[in-house]
């Protein structure tokens, strides 16, 4: 087994930020050649997700419906004034378990790994485990 955390910057008020170069770094310099890969986002305002990084207007469009689903302006009563963060937060989750194969992460031909951002522009970091199957 090896873990790490690694540093995700964020340039905007909410954005996906593409990590999917950054874990597989970790997976091939790991000797893991079957096993997993779990990912921890330890902040309450943004996610992770797996999705199409073919096409940005994808990642634009999960976003403009992530608004439309969590009203901004709505008379939430957490004063920080980030709760439709905190709710995206939820509805995205904030956890992956990524399978290894042949000491590559398994993914679909058009899928990346993101870290979702929703309360930025912030320095977040990120949590990951790489395991073997026994």
């Amino acid at each position: 087994m090896t873990s790490g955390e690694l540093s995700v910057p964020t340039r905007r008020k909410m954005e996906l930020v593409d990590i999917t170069r950054l874990i597989n770094e970790h997976v091939q310099n790991s000797t893991v050649e079957e096993g997993f890969c779990f990912l921890f986002n330890p902040h309450t305002t943004a996610g992770l997700t797996i999705n199409e990084g073919a096409d940005p207007a994808v990642q634009e469009d999960i976003i403009a419906g992530m608004q439309k689903i969590v009203p901004m302006q709505y008379p939430f009563k957490h004063l920080e004034g980030n709760s439709a963060a905190h709710i995206m937060s939820s509805l995205i989750g904030c956890s992956l378990n990524l399978m290894i194969e042949n000491g590559q992460i398994v993914l679909g031909t058009w899928q990346r790994i993101f870290f979702c951002e929703f309360d930025g522009p912030r320095s977040r970091r990120l949590q990951w485990r790489i395991t073997e199957n026994s």
